[in-house]
C-alpha cells in the first residue's frame, strides 16, 4: 500500500518537476485518461463509468498489490470478501451501494478514492 501511495505521489509532482527544465519542449506525461491509467503496466484496468467498471478497477490493482507482495493474503482475502457485497448490489442495480462500499472498502485499506 505503501508503494502505491508513493507512486501516485511521484505521478501527481512530476508535471512540476518537469518545468524545471526551463528550454526545453513540454511533453505529454500522461497518454491516457485517468479512470484508464494503471500503475502497474501489466494491469488492464476495466473501462467504463458504471458499478462493475468501478469494481473491475479496484480488483485489478488489488491483484497486481497481491502478485507484488503490496498487501497480504489475509488482507487480500477480506477485501475480496468486501468485493463480493459490492458485486451483489451491483448486480441488482443498486449502483451507488456499490459504488459507496467500494469507497468504504478503499478508505479502511487505506487506497486512493
Amino acid at each position: 500500500m505503501i508503494a502505491l501511495r508513493t507512486l501516485a505521489l511521484l505521478a501527481a509532482t512530476a508535471p512540476l518537476l518537469a518545468g524545471c527544465n526551463a528550454g526545453s519542449q513540454p511533453t505529454a506525461l500522461v497518454t491516457e485518461p485517468a479512470a484508464t491509467r494503471s500503475l502497474y503496466p501489466h494491469v488492464v484496468m476495466p473501462e467504463g463509468s458504471g458499478c462493475s467498471a468501478v469494481i473491475g478497477r479496484y480488483d485489478a490493482v488489488l491483484k497486481a498489490d497481491a502478485e507484488t507482495g503490496n498487501v497480504n493474503k489475509s488482507v487480500y482475502e477480506n477485501i475480496q470478501g468486501e468485493l463480493s457485497s459490492a458485486r451483489s448490489a451491483c448486480a441488482a442495480g443498486r449502483d451507488g451501494e456499490a459504488r459507496s462500499l467500494v469507497s468504504a472498502s478503499k478508505s479502511r485499506h487505506g487506497y486512493p478514492g
